[in-house]
Order: C-alpha cells, then structure tokens, then sequence
C-alpha cells in the first residue's frame, strides 16, 4: 500500500500558547501549533479530496480546512511533526478502499445448527411457566 504523502508547502503552520497546567513557562512560550490544511488547493488526488470532504470529522471546517491542535510537547519542533502525522493518518484513513462485499448463502450445516438451537432455546422457554401440581 502506498501512502499519499502531504506537501509542506501546502501546510500553514501557526504557533500558539498551550493550554492548561505547565506553570510560568505555558505563559511565555508559544509552543502547540495549529496545523491548517486546505483540501480544495491541495495536490491530492480527486477521490481522495471528495473522501476527505464527505468525513463527518470535527477537525474539518465547513469550507474544506483541516484544522489541527498539537499541544502534547513542550518543543514546538515535536508539536508540529506530531500535527503532521496526524494529518497524514487523517489521508490514509481515507486513501483505503473497502472491499466490496459478495453477498452469499448460509451453508446447509450452519441452518441446520441454528434451527437446532431455536427448537432448543423454545424448549427452555416452554419449562417457564406455571408450576401445576
């Protein structure tokens, strides 16, 4: 299988403030990036671009931009290779095909082995009732 490699020439980078606990140094230090990735534009090929669209993903805008928050590190270097790969796993997600499914014919064996086990089950459910003396 080979994987569609995503141009960084068409990847916006942006660096923010992280959130939460991470003492003084969270509040002067941009390190988690914002990836932003724009479908339409891109070099993708055409199915994948209409597979990506038609994703029901939160990461992806109404007008077709991945958006992507990468906060896990405190170097921003990682923080990005880290909003890279998951967008790269996002267009691999949608690069495999599923293979279509053949319907087919329960063999006689296993229709066999179901009635038998409904007629049993019946037979269990029958012994519920009411004791008679």
């Amino acid at each position: 299988m080979s994987t569609i490699a995503v141009r960084e020439d068409e990847v916006e980078f942006s660096a923010i403030r992280a959130q939460g606990a991470g003492g003084q140094n969270v509040n002067k230090v941009s390190s988690a990036v914002h990836l932003r990735f724009d479908i339409a534009s891109s070099s993708l090929p055409e199915h994948i671009k209409q597979r990506l669209l038609a994703l029901s993903d939160s990461r992806i805008s109404k007008d077709g931009v991945v958006v992507i928050k990468a906060q896990q590190t405190r170097s921003q270097e990682q923080n990005r290779a880290d909003a890279l790969l998951r967008l790269q796993a996002l267009i691999d997600s949608v690069a495999v095909t599923a293979k279509a499914r053949r319907a087919t014919k329960p063999t006689y064996g296993s229709q066999k082995r179901r009635l038998e086990k409904k007629t049993r089950h019946g037979s269990i459910k029958a012994l519920r009732g009411k004791v008679s003396d």
